[in-house]
Parts: structure tokens; sequence; C-alpha cells
């Protein structure tokens, strides 16, 4: 059965990992079983359908295809529409009323518990903002990541530690959804 997928890389096109999006594509087509690949921005998203596997063994497949060609490790996770969909549809934070740049999603390779965050005075941070969703924690940061101090105690890496964590702003959350909706 052929399902819809997001593909999120880690960290490309940033720090001197340079991986131009059109030879992304011409690398996940010329995986077997890989269809319809669409790219989104220069920031490490791609859209495509696959007739085999689960979320985990099309990412390890990618992270492999991807050292191979460009000579880098990068690492990628690869979500299913469904589940793109239900994490912009349980946003804990009004998004209809917010800017885009104020909204963020981090995107966990695994659960994460809050006890991972336990350390944080989320007091001390006011009005930035943090829920814990599936798979995924969300951040309303007013002044944009940039000037989040938030966002920086949040990818401390004792916090990330043992999972793979990608974030990616509310207009490309949304824009993920639309690709893979078929």
């Amino acid at each position: 059965m052929t399902k819809s997928y997001a593909a999120l890389l880690r960290g490309i096109n940033v720090g001197g990992k340079k991986m131009p999006m059109a030879e992304l594509r011409t690398v996940m087509e010329r995986l077997d079983g890989y269809d319809a690949v669409r790219t989104y921005l220069q920031s490490g998203q791609a859209a495509f359908t696959a007739d085999h596997g689960d979320e985990d063994s099309l990412a390890a497949e990618l992270t492999g295809a991807i050292e191979e060609h460009f000579g880098f490790r990068v690492d990628v996770l690869v979500r299913d529409h469904a589940y793109l969909a239900a994490i912009a549809d349980a946003c804990p934070f009004p998004a209809a009323e917010l800017e885009p740049r104020q909204l963020h999603v981090t995107y966990f390779s695994a659960p994460v518990t809050p006890d991972r965050f336990a350390e944080i005075d989320q007091q001390a941070h006011l009005p930035e903002e943090f829920r814990l969703g599936d798979r995924a924690l969300y951040l309303y940061a007013p002044e944009g990541l940039g000037r989040s101090k938030l966002a920086e105690y949040l990818a401390r890496p004792r916090l990330t530690k043992g999972v793979i964590a990608t974030t990616r702003n509310w207009n490309t959350v949304r824009k993920l959804v639309e690709l893979t909706a078929g």
C-alpha cells in the first residue's frame, strides 16, 4: 500500500553540510519504491510516496542513501501524512491567531516525557511557552525563534540526548501536511 510521507533532515545547509534540494530529489527518486518526490525550501524537507516500509525503516534507508551520495551523515526523521496532520491539529496554542514565526514544532525520533524537561522553570521564560505532544514539542516564541531564550535552553544536548530532534516553523508544519495530503 502506497503512503505519503515527509522526510525531515536535521541540520543541512547550515554549518557546512551543503545539500542542494534538486540533488536530494535525485537521490530519493533512485531509491526503489519512492515516487512523487518533492522538496520544500532549502532547509531539508521532502515529501514522497513509498510502497514499502515504515517511518523508521524509511528514515534508515534515506540516511544511508544520503551518506553514500553526499559523503556525510545526516539525521533523518520520516513521518506519514496522518501523523503530520494530527500534530498540526493538536497544537495547544491558538495557531490561527499567531504569526507563523511565533510558533514552532520540534519533532522527535521517539516519545519524550515531561520528566526530560522538568528542570525548566517555565514561569521564568514567560511569555514563551512549550507543550509536549506525540513525539513533538510545541514552542510559542513571541519574538521568534532567533531571539528565544527558551528555544536555546530546549536545544541543550542533555535535553535531547538519545533522540533526534529537528524544529520547523508553523508555515513549514502546515506545508508538510499539504505536501503529504496526496
